[in-house]
């Protein structure tokens, strides 16, 4: 796991929360050590349920890449996949997956969190999924937050102490 390109999902994370477009859910797509797709949820700002960061990030990296499957390519998220995102890593061949918050943290902020997403995690055969726990309590990316109460409690629950 790179610990830069898991620190910039959890900043897109942040950034979501602090401007008021959705919830703490940010992604990265990476091939051979570079960037292809970058997305933070857009659920409630674009009225669209499936808009979650996972799933906007594997659109744009099969635009940019020009093809539907994303062999040999790793996704980074700020939280634990739902069962949605995690059908769509499974059916874009995303090679390894490794996420900040497990969905419970996030469940404990107050997010709404299908209860099926350990199961569906070990549905999906084709990616390796790592909990980055190390990753999301010591990042020094989520320093210095200084925003709302509400905002602060939820990225906190999310993804550990803040600094």
């Amino acid at each position: 796991m790179d610990k830069a390109f898991m620190a910039r999902a959890i900043e897109l994370s942040v950034a979501n929360v602090r401007s008021g477009s959705g919830g703490p859910f940010g992604t990265v797509i990476v091939r051979d050590g570079a960037v292809v797709a970058e997305a933070a949820n857009r659920v409630t700002a674009s009225n669209d349920p499936t808009a979650h960061a996972e799933v906007l990030a594997i659109r744009q990296a099969c635009q940019k890449l020009g093809f539907f499957e994303l062999k040999g390519c790793d996704l980074y998220t700020s939280c634990e996949p739902c069962p949605m995102c995690l059908g769509a890593i499974y059916w874009a061949r995303i090679e390894r997956v490794y996420f900040g918050g497990l969905a419970g943290d996030a469940a404990k902020a107050g997010l709404t969190i299908p209860p099926s997403t350990e199961r569906s995690r070990s549905l999906t055969r084709n990616a390796k999924f790592h909990d980055s726990d190390d990753a999301r309590r010591s990042s020094g990316s989520v320093s210095g937050l200084g925003g709302k109460p509400w905002q602060d409690s939820v990225l906190s629950s999310c993804f550990g102490k803040l600094r």
